[in-house]
């Protein structure tokens, strides 16, 4: 295990309140801007994908400093994310001043549902670039019997929905179904793949669809053995959602349509919510394979601090011991970037739920 630290665009991810988008883009733009307290990006910003030197964007607004954090969290974090019985991956960054620190973030583990969000995001692409209208209509593709390990798994096709509401199944309830529906449309895991490298997100990559993911799963544990099928270092996932809501690469009503899904996620309570007080917003995706449980996806602060987080976690025992682990991880996360919370706890005052 090793702690590095590393650098994200100063952005904001969650669409929080905005279940409902507003009519123009321009609105979209304004109102999470206006929910978040985020200031805008500098005029021409950066081109579209730049990555620097170790697959990180740069902060602002200090590109290239190093901040000192105090307060001993990079200890307390490496203590809640020993990888003693499994390995665990972790990436966070405060939005607001990008400070930012890892665990094992370079390594790469299970995407599982994680992925969703970079099939989405290709979909939406296709949405702003003409191929596709949130209004088509596609059928939701029903896996059919075949062996383990034998190819890509046989699917047939199912009921028909549009566009909308197979992205909302897809992150809001993690349907494999619709996801691989929105997969088809694209044209399959290569398509995600270039949308990837074209946008310059680097440690990610997508090799099957969900169907034969999930029919192949189990045949690797990830506790002990690092596949580089379907997988991601924390640090790339972080990278991608900061890109995604900053817009470098989506139109800033295709952003909002997955911001939105993304505050609205129904799975994973146990997960980065399960520790954090009752007044923190999550915006979040959760993955789920053998042996292997993640959560991705920005948590906003009562003092209005922004958070990117990507924690992947292996072993632990359970899928319970896994949950739990996510959640001590975002919750010193969570602490670790607000010192006066840093204070009460080691102080023995009880900070409410």
């Amino acid at each position: 295990m090793h702690s590095l630290r590393f650098r994200l665009m100063s952005a904001a991810l969650l669409a929080g309140a905005l279940i409902a988008p507003p009519a123009a883009a321009d609105d979209l733009e304004k109102a999470f801007d206006r929910v978040f307290q985020i200031k805008p990006a500098p005029a021409g910003g950066l081109p579209p994908g730049t990555v620097l030197p170790g697959g990180v964007l740069p902060a602002n607004p200090a590109p290239g400093a190093v901040v000192p954090y105090g307060n001993g969290f990079e200890a307390r974090l490496a203590g809640v994310a020993n990888a003693t019985h499994g390995r665990i991956g972790v990436a966070a960054v405060d939005l607001s001043n990008g400070k930012g620190i890892s665990v094992m973030g370079d390594q790469p583990f299970p995407m599982a549902s994680t992925v969703k969000v970079a099939i989405v995001a290709t979909f939406l692409d296709g949405v702003d670039q003409g191929k596709f209208r949130l209004t088509d209509r596609f059928p939701i593709m029903m896996p059919m019997p075949s062996r383990p390990g034998s190819g890509p798994a046989p699917q047939r096709e199912g009921p028909i929905y549009s566009a909308t509401q197979l992205i909302d199944m897809t992150i809001i309830h993690s349907n494999n179904h619709a996801t691989d529906a929105l997969l088809a449309a694209i044209g399959g895991p290569r398509a995600v793949d270039h949308w990837l490298r074209k946008a310059g997100v680097s440690g990610m990559r997508i090799d099957r669809d969900i169907a034969t993911l999930v029919r192949d799963d189990g045949m690797v544990n990830p506790a002990t053995t690092i596949d580089l099928r379907d997988s991601t270092t924390p640090q790339a996932m972080a990278t991608l959602l900061a890109g995604l809501y900053q817009g470098q690469w989506l139109s800033a009503g295709s952003r909002a349509v997955l911001l939105s899904a993304m505050s609205r996620c129904a799975t994973g309570t146990h997960r980065i919510r399960g520790l954090l007080p009752n007044d923190a917003i999550v915006g979040h995706k959760t993955g789920t394979l053998n042996n292997t449980s993640s959560d991705v996806g920005i948590i906003r602060t009562a003092d209005g601090r922004n958070i990117a987080i990507a924690i992947y976690v292996t072993g632990q025992g359970s899928k319970p011991g896994r949950d739990s682990r996510i959640a001590s991880i975002a919750r010193t996360v969570y602490e670790g970037y607000q010192p006066q919370l840093t204070a009460m706890r080691d102080s023995g005052a009880t900070i409410a739920r």
